[in-house]
């Protein structure tokens, strides 16, 4: 029995892979948009488990420190240590902004953590970690840095003293460890303008620079330079002990926030990346469509192309079934070649991507299925057309 698809690619080899190339190249797409919210998600799951947290401690009525900004004071964790269940807790700080390094910027995670306590980075890849309290950083070496960097947030520089790897926020920006009093400066501290104009007008408000009352006006200047607040409180729970009863206590006796990682893993997932991935969505749908319209397009015009010969088939007796087997038969060859096309090309191009891709083996194999079934019903117009062929085409001239 004579293969349609065999009989193409036998006499117009070339007709037929360039076209599998073009649809490969499409499916490709498909493939890299599927695994960047793969990448988005894993980003999600990758920073709550570099934290090192079984809770996040933050403001109340916030979803904070990620998803929503989150102030505390820095004293409450002295509080949260004392409760029973808890076996650690440390500050925090999270500040996404634009780090120079020479002449140009770096988008980039700030997190001021305290040397040895959660938040800190699970591990290095060169270099050693942070141990001076001031001007000395940690960064993920997606950042571009290298040890001995000199690199400046905000007002100071920062040297580099060692590298880490997939340590970045929800984001994908990559994160940049610092000590936490030089992060609650960065993130909280006035600029020099902006002090000495507060400053001024504090010094001519009679209510805070009250005659007669001596030091008033000092001790609110020196309030309004000094930092006392952080994001948030990392907890790890003691052993045996369950993260949400730690949680609740938390909630009720100190009037803040806790979210176990759970709940914090849902507000990244559902609500920061909810957009991004709805949208991530539609073009997946519409690439969908587009490659279903273009197999249809490609499948259909090589069957006008056959309709003399097909007209011979139905002339001779072969039956619509057989017809319509052919037909599929091409449309699979031509999905195969597009699938293994795209799979190659979105594993090759990947790694150029500023975001991180993840492509994960059951996405293929379920992109695989789904190539397929769009294949077979994108062949149906074709069948359509062959079948409703008159055989007396095969001699009409």
């Amino acid at each position: 029995m004579i293969s349609l698809a065999g009989r193409d690619i036998l006499h117009s080899w070339g007709k037929f892979v360039l076209t599998g190339l073009g649809l490969g190249l499409l499916i490709g797409v498909t493939f890299t948009m599927a695994g960047v919210y793969r990448g988005m998600v894993d980003d999600a799951k990758v920073l709550l488990n570099n934290s090192g947290a079984d809770l996040w401690v933050v403001q109340k009525d916030t979803l904070g420190p990620y998803a929503e900004s989150s102030s505390i004071r820095d004293d409450v964790y002295r509080g949260i240590l004392g409760m029973p269940g808890v076996a650690q807790a440390a500050n925090v700080t999270y500040l996404t902004m634009q780090i120079r390094k020479g002449g140009t910027d770096v988008r980039a995670m700030v997190v001021g953590v305290v040397a040895g306590e959660p938040g800190e980075p699970a591990y290095l890849i060169a270099g050693r970690r942070v141990t001076r309290s001031h001007y000395e950083a940690v960064a993920d070496v997606s950042a571009g840095f290298a040890l001995g960097d000199s690199i400046r947030i905000r007002r100071h520089e920062y040297t580099v003293v060692g590298l880490t790897r997939r340590m970045v926020s929800s984001g994908g920006d990559p994160m940049v460890f610092i000590p936490l009093k030089d992060a609650q400066d960065a993130q909280f501290l006035k600029d020099n303008d902006a002090i000495v104009n507060e400053r001024t007008r504090t010094a001519v408000n009679p209510a805070l620079n009250r005659p007669g009352v001596p030091g008033l006006l000092d001790a609110i200047e020196a309030s309004q330079t000094s930092n006392h607040n952080v994001n948030a409180v990392l907890v790890r729970v003691a052993e045996g002990r369950s993260p949400e009863a730690v949680a609740q206590d938390i909630r009720r006796w100190k009037h803040v926030q806790a979210f176990t990682r759970e709940q914090m893993e849902n507000i990244l997932i559902a609500k920061l990346i909810a957009t991004a991935s709805k949208q991530i969505g539609m073009f997946l749908v519409i690439l969908t469509i587009v490659s279903a319209a273009i197999v249809a397009f490609i499948i259909y015009t090589m069957t006008l192309g056959k309709i003399r010969e097909i007209a011979v088939l139905k002339l001779i007796g072969t039956h619509n079934r057989t017809i319509a087997s052919m037909i599929v038969q091409q449309a699979l060859g031509l999905g195969l070649i597009g699938f293994a096309v795209g799979k190659v090309a979105a594993t090759v191009w990947a790694p150029a991507f500023p975001r991180y891709v993840l492509l994960l083996p059951a996405d293929a194999v379920t992109g695989f299925v789904i190539v397929m079934l769009v294949c077979v019903l994108a062949s149906t117009l074709a069948i359509r057309a062959a079948i409703t062929v008159d055989p007396a085409t095969a001699i009409g001239g």
